[in-house]
C-alpha cells in the first residue's frame, strides 16, 4: 500500500511527521510512503536518518500549506498546491491508496469531500475516533466532522462505524449505542428521541440501545454514535481527564515517602502494561468514513509515535474492504433509502 502523507500539517511538522514515517517505512511490511510538502524542508529532516534513501519513501513537492487558523473551504479552494490538497489528489488519481494528515481537520475533511467525493447515498462523511478501553476499542462516531446532525447522519454513522469496527478491529456483530443522558428510549433531546426508534429498525447493525457517558470508557459498546459537537466535547474531555490523572499520580509519587516510592517502583511494569492498553497514540488517527477513498485524520499535536500508528492504521484501512462494504450496505439498508433528511 502507498500512503500519501501531509508532511507539513500539524504542530510539529515536518520533523515529527518525518520521524514517524521513517519508523513506519522501517517496520511496516508492504507500506510505501509519499511525503507531500516542501521538498527542501522534508529532505533536511530525512538527512538526520542514515540510509533513509534505501527506505520506501519518496517526496512529492508542493509549495503551499494550509494553516490551522484558515477557513477550511476557502483555503482548500484557493491553495490548490497545498500539502493536504495535493496528498488527497494523489489518492483520487490512483497514485496512492490512502491519505493521512495531522493538519487542519476542517481542511482535511473539506479536501476529502471536494476531491474524493462522498460515497453515493452518504449524506455527510463522519470522523470515527477509536477510544481505547479495558475491553478493546470503542469507535466514537462522530468526533467533529458534523456539528449539526440530523437522524439520517447518525444512522449512516452507525452503519459505517459498525462495518469499520468489524473489518478493521475484528469485532463480530459490533454493539452499537446511541449517546444519551439515560438508558430509556424516551430520554434525551429531540435528535436522540427521533433517532432511537429509527436506529432500532435498522437491519444492518446490532443496535443495543442508549449509551451513557460512563459506558464509553468502560467499553460497554463497540460503536457509539452522536452529533459531532457532542462527540468532540466527549473526546476532548477524555483527553484532559487522562492528562490530569497522570499528573496527579506523578505529583503524588513525588510528594510521597520512601515506602510509597518503592511501592510505585514495584508497580511500574503493571502500570506500563495498563498505559499501553489505553494509550491513544497506539491508534494515531481517525478514519473519515463516507468518502470515496481512505482518509485518516490525526491530532494536530501528534508526535512521531502517533504518526507511526496513523500510518499503520492507514495501511490497514487501505487493505480492508470497508469502502466496498459501506457502498453495499448503504443500498441494502431500507431505513436509509426511505428516510429523508428529517
Amino acid at each position: 500500500m502507498k500512503i500519501a502523507v501531509d508532511a507539513m500539517g500539524g504542530d510539529y511538522a515536518p520533523r515529527e511527521i518525518v520521524d514517524g514515517c521513517v519508523r513506519a517505512a522501517k517496520e511496516l511490511a508492504d507500506c510505501e510512503i509519499v511525503l507531500v510538502g516542501d521538498e527542501a524542508k522534508i529532505k533536511a529532516e530525512l538527512k538526520r536518518w542514515n540510509g533513509w534513501e534505501k527506505l520506501p519513501i519518496t517526496i512529492h513537492h508542493c509549495t503551499e500549506v494550509i494553516e490551522m487558523g484558515e477557513h477550511p473551504a476557502d483555503a482548500v479552494r484557493q491553495k490548490k498546491d497545498s500539502s493536504v490538497v495535493v496528498a488527497t489528489r494523489l489518492v483520487r488519481e490512483g497514485k496512492c491508496d490512502a491519505v493521512f494528515s495531522a493538519g487542519s481537520t476542517g481542511a482535511a475533511v473539506t479536501a476529502a469531500q471536494l476531491i474524493l467525493k462522498r460515497i453515493k447515498g452518504i449524506k455527510r462523511p463522519t470522523i470515527a475516533t477509536p477510544i481505547p478501553t479495558p475491553r478493546g476499542v470503542t469507535l466514537l462516531m462522530d468526533s467533529g466532522a458534523n456539528v449539526d446532525s440530523k437522524p439520517i447522519h447518525l444512522l449512516q454513522g452507525a452503519l459505517m462505524g459498525s462495518i469499520y469496527s468489524e473489518l478493521v478491529f475484528g469485532k463480530k456483530e459490533p454493539k452499537v449505542g446511541l449517546v444519551n443522558i439515560g438508558e430509556e428510549e424516551t430520554k434525551g433531546d429531540e435528535l436522540a428521541r427521533t433517532t432511537y426508534p429509527l436506529m432500532k429498525k435498522m437491519t444492518t447493525i446490532k443496535f443495543a440501545g442508549n449509551a451513557e457517558g460512563r459506558d464509553i470508557p468502560e467499553g460497554n459498546f463497540d460503536v457509539v454514535v452522536c452529533d459531532g459537537f457532542v462527540g468532540n466535547a466527549l473526546l476532548k474531555f477524555g483527553e484532559g481527564l487522562a492528562k490530569m490523572f497522570y499528573k496527579l499520580v506523578k505529583d503524588g509519587v513525588k510528594e510521597a515517602g520512601i515506602i510509597a516510592k518503592l511501592g510505585a517502583l514495584l508497580l511500574m511494569p503493571t502500570l506500563k502494561k495498563i498505559g499501553k492498553r489505553v494509550d491513544v497514540t497506539e491508534y494515531g488517527g481517525a478514519p473519515l468514513l463516507g468518502v470515496n477513498g481512505c482518509c485518516i485524520i490525526g491530532h494536530g499535536s501528534s508526535k512521531a509515535k502517533s504518526i507511526f500508528s496513523a500510518i499503520r492504521v492507514s495501511n490497514e484501512f487501505a487493505k480492508s474492504k470497508v469502502l466496498d462494504r459501506i457502498k453495499e450496505a448503504t443500498v441494502k439498508e431500507e431505513m436509509l433509502q426511505n428516510l429523508d433528511e428529517i
